[in-house]
């Protein structure tokens, strides 16, 4: 592993260097200002011998970012053995610039450094992308974007997905389509673009990934997304415009020969079925609507009390009822308790504006719930005509939980919907 030379001490995260550069920089104010700023971007530059391109790069990049990006971010020079100007040049835009930082490593690689900051990072999200700023600046909000919201777990542009934009010659585009295909065709790969240096992560699942990818140059981004897909990893693809530099010194010989030696790598660990890594689970909380992750408890609870009450009541009126009327009847009693209680604590509507509304309403999942229930105890008589009451019961808590589900969704979409009616809502925040 190479050396890290640097001013920070990676690793210790909240330690971060105490000079300017190396202090996040705070966009524009957004709405939520108070919560954004917690949500730090870390946008890590690898470059070697870049001493050309390399301060007005970062000086364009700044400046867009702190323009139009509604987080706290910071912009990470990793200089890979640079031999030119490029180091020096990249500590003076660290001790000039709040919000720029560098990292010097010993050794080149592209996926070594990344792996370096990635690692060491402190940030929400991380993120790279190349010094010569091919890729469209436009498009870095809309990479970033479902990664703070917990939609996706990593983000790539792509020059190949509809409404991409790209002016490059045709050996360039031919390599890179052929490319792409081989990994679509031979590792069975759904992402579009693998090279586009425009790519970006949440850092706990980039940190659960790391220790499994192996190569630490070309091949980094592609062994990275490939194991992500392996491990189950929800992969957004966003359209980028793209202008190809023509002063680039990729050697594209080498690079796809070592391409190549990586596919066939990753693809013997694939066959044997030890390429994935135990990355972290999604959590249900993360992909919810506004407002459902306090709703689903207080709504569980409620639909599991009135459960018990409905089989109680069903118990009771078979002793002398059929069972259709026995379950109609129960189901009725309950119903108009659940639609209260839910009322009340799931949706936090109060007082007696729209009661009689909600109920009536209610009702409809009611109905659908008689449907649901009287339909299971028919298609039982119909199999079992003498079923015992145990069985009866069974059938009733399966069907009475797809109705429960039913019943939220309704109530959710359309009983207590806030753009139907105006209730006064608890607070979101009460949980």
């Amino acid at each position: 592993m190479s050396q890290v030379i640097s001013d920070r001490p990676l690793g210790l995260g909240a330690d971060r260097p105490s000079r300017p550069g190396a202090d996040p920089a705070t966009a524009g104010e957004p709405v939520d200002a108070g919560r954004q700023r917690t949500r730090l971007v870390e946008i890590v530059i690898p470059v070697h011998n870049e001493q050309a391109v390399l301060a007005d790069s970062v000086y364009r990049l700044r400046a867009y970012l702190t323009e139009n990006l509604p987080y706290p971010f910071r912009i990470t020079i990793a200089d890979n053995a640079s031999t030119d100007d490029t180091w020096r040049i990249a500590l003076d835009l660290a001790e000039r610039y709040r919000g720029v930082d560098a990292v010097h490593l010993d050794q080149k690689g592209r996926g070594r450094a990344l792996r370096s900051v990635w690692e060491a990072s402190d940030a929400e999200v991380v993120a790279y992308m190349d010094v010569d700023l091919s890729t469209g600046l436009e498009a870095f909000l809309p990479l970033i974007a479902p990664l703070m919201s917990g939609h996706s777990d990593l983000a790539i542009g792509s020059r190949l997905a509809r409404g991409a934009a790209v002016a490059r010659g045709p050996k360039r585009e031919f390599i890179s389509r052929t490319y792409n295909l081989m990994l679509r065709s031979a590792m069975a790969a759904r992402f579009s673009d693998a090279q586009c240096g425009f790519k970006a992560g949440r850092a706990e699942i980039i940190k659960a990934l790391l220790p499994r990818v192996e190569d630490q140059a070309w091949f980094f981004d592609t062994e990275l997304l490939l194991l992500a897909e392996r491990s189950g990893l929800r992969i957004h693809e966003v359209p980028v415009d793209w202008v190809d530099d023509p002063d680039s010194r990729v050697d594209i010989v080498r690079t796809a020969r070592d391409d190549l030696r990586g596919m066939w790598r990753v693809g013997r660990q694939a066959l044997r079925g030890g390429f994935r890594a135990p990355v972290p689970a999604r959590t249900l909380a993360a992909a919810l609507p506004q407002g459902m992750r306090r709703q689903i408890p207080s709504f569980a609870v409620i639909g599991v009390t009135c459960t018990v009450a409905y089989l109680l009541l069903f118990t009771v009126l078979r002793a002398a009822f059929p069972a259709y009327l026995a379950n109609t009847v129960a189901l009725a009693a309950t119903a108009v308790a659940n639609t209260a209680a839910n009322r009340r604590y799931t949706f936090g509507v109060r007082g007696s504006a729209n009661a009689l509304r909600h109920q009536v309403e209610g009702g409809v999942a009611f109905l659908i719930g008689l449907a649901l229930t009287n339909g299971a105890l028919a298609l039982l008589h119909a199999a079992a005509p003498a079923a015992a009451h145990a069985v009866e019961l069974t059938v009733l808590i399966a069907a009475n939980a797809v109705a429960t589900l039913v019943r939220f969704l309704l109530m959710r979409a359309w009983v207590f919907n806030p753009k139907r009616t105006s209730p006064t809502p608890l607070a979101e925040n009460q949980a």
